[in-house]
């Protein structure tokens, strides 16, 4: 796939070949990448948490960003590239989608 701009729908849960597990917000077509990465080995599981999240202004930051930093890996994939969420208004945000769906907890 070329530079066509993703719009982030869905909160994924990742788990590591070592068993650790992180979220991701993504598609239909990175969670298919995912798929794909698992039955390669690339990665041990990927679950769907979260289909349609609202797109709020949090979304549209870590869109931008993704869309800026990173492209959709091609289906022939050789390794798994883990999203970096850089302290400061990205994990902010990041954070504030997880929050906003009740994936983690907010802070009272």
């Amino acid at each position: 796939m070329d530079n066509e701009q993703q719009t982030l729908d869905m909160i994924e849960q990742i788990t590591r070949n070592d068993g650790t597990k992180y979220y991701e917000i993504g598609n239909v077509v990175m969670n298919g990448r995912a798929e794909k990465a698992a039955e390669l080995g690339l990665i041990k599981e990927v679950r769907i948490l979260k289909l349609n999240i609202p797109h709020s202004s949090a979304v549209g930051i870590y869109e931008d960003y993704v869309n800026e930093n990173y492209t959709v890996p091609p289906m022939e994939l050789t390794e798994w590239i883990e999203y970096k969420k850089p302290e400061g208004k990205i994990r902010d945000a990041f954070n504030d989608i997880l929050k906003a769906n009740k994936i983690i907890a907010k802070e009272d």
